[in-house]
């Protein structure tokens, strides 16, 4: 094991570096790294403005990256490239942001690992890879129960004036946008998945409602119809969740997996702790 390493963990939205160098810990956030939405050249510049002055890169052994669209081979090269212009001696292990889940709930143990966070997915861990995996097919055509699949079910319910006259009272205060707006961010600007992903905040601030209610459990029971009911392993093995949208629904999750009759295993917001003892 590397004495000097980092770990990163990234989604769509934001990445969290763990750097350990001997006993020293040190925890640094970034924007989320993907070569879906980044250049090789915006990855190197936002990793250097970020350890600048705290790290000594050259310093570090080994790299231990897990992230968002890294079962695509030209995004990985992207990657490798990135880490090698900033850490130029360390040993470089990039892995999908599934494995990253695996890793830090399975351990070394068989199990089904999802993630409902930005973006959504799933696979089946034989307690060294993932060998069944889900294909992703993004937030236009897929990523069922995810942060832009739910946020995109708000959205939906206000512009066509579905919400009740509460319900539309308050997204009004608390967004102040307009269709054109709203549009205009979604097929115009930069990253409309993360924009689409923020107004899931819209259905926590407003659990009990009905209306609410049936936004998050659909969506939610859409991920476990398209993919859990789908992979046998989901009767064999424990399913563990990752995820801001899983951690904060997890009630949700809880009444599906028992609907289903599947065993539930950890629900967990990130999988920095269980990576890190992994890692060990």
């Amino acid at each position: 094991m590397a004495k000097n390493y980092i770990i990163a963990d990234s989604g769509a939205t934001k990445c969290h570096w763990t750097v350990v160098i001997g006993k020293q810990k040190l925890t640094i956030k970034t924007i989320g790294i993907s070569p879906y939405f980044l250049s090789t050249n915006e990855i190197i510049a936002t990793i250097n403005k970020s350890f600048a002055k705290k790290v000594k890169t050259e310093a570090i052994n080994a790299v231990y990256f897990y992230g968002t669209g890294l079962s695509n081979p030209a995004n990985v090269t992207s990657i490798k490239k990135a880490l090698k212009a900033v850490f130029t001696k360390a040993s470089l292990d990039i892995q999908t942001d599934l494995v990253a889940v695996a890793r830090a709930t399975c351990q070394h143990k068989k199990g089904v690992a999802c993630i409902l966070g930005t973006g959504s997915n799933t696979g089946f861990y034989n307690g060294k890879k993932i060998v069944k995996n889900s294909p992703g097919l993004g937030y236009v055509l897929g990523d069922e129960g995810s942060g832009a699949y739910l946020g995109k079910k708000v959205l939906q319910y206000y512009l066509y004036k579905t919400f009740d006259e509460d319900l539309m009272h308050c997204f009004e205060k608390k967004y102040n946008i307009n269709k054109d707006q709203i549009l205009d961010a979604i097929y115009k600007q930069p990253l409309p998945n993360r924009y689409m992903a923020s107004f899931a905040e819209f259905l926590s601030e407003h659990r009990g409602h009905y209306m609410i209610e049936n936004i998050i459990e659909d969506g939610i029971n859409d991920f476990f119809f398209a993919h859990l009911n789908k992979l046998n392993e989901s009767w064999l093995h424990p399913i563990h969740f990752a995820g801001t949208i899983a951690y904060v629904f997890k009630d949700v999750i809880k009444q599906l997996a028992a609907a289903y009759e599947i065993e539930l295993g950890s629900i967990i917001k990130s999988p920095m702790d269980g990576l890190i003892k992994y890692h060990k």
